[in-house]
């Protein structure tokens, strides 16, 4: 048995071939289905830290930060401006609460998952 890669349509797959002597049987080829669907794992959505804790959605470059420790925000106020493939996200406030912590400043990068602003 001899075992190859073999890509079809940029998908790889592993074969195992038979080496037949001087025989001149007949070889029947498998079929192979052409709606071969690729499978895609969802990747969940980060969840808040418990205490109000509001994350960076995705990985950037923080570009603003519109709050400060011990400012009152509203809901759907606008506390951290997350610049990601050049494009400039809004992190707004999900509830009215009080700005406990900031902890981000102007030009830091951010990855997915971050604590970027607590509120009380």
């Amino acid at each position: 048995m001899k075992k190859y890669n073999i890509t079809v349509n940029g998908s790889t797959y592993e074969v195992e071939v038979e080496e037949l002597g001087a025989s001149t049987a007949s070889v029947e080829r498998p079929q192979v289905s052409k709606n071969i669907q690729p499978k895609v794992q969802k990747q969940k959505a980060p969840s808040s830290p418990k205490g109000g804790g509001i994350v960076a959605p995705m990985p950037g470059t923080i570009s603003d930060v519109k709050v400060s420790v011990g400012q009152d925000v509203k809901k759907g106020q606008v506390l951290v401006i997350l610049e990601a493939m050049k494009m400039e996200n809004e992190i707004m406030a999900p509830s009215d609460g009080k700005v406990s912590s900031v902890n981000v400043s102007k030009g830091a990068s951010v990855s997915s998952g971050d604590l970027l602003v607590t509120l009380g």
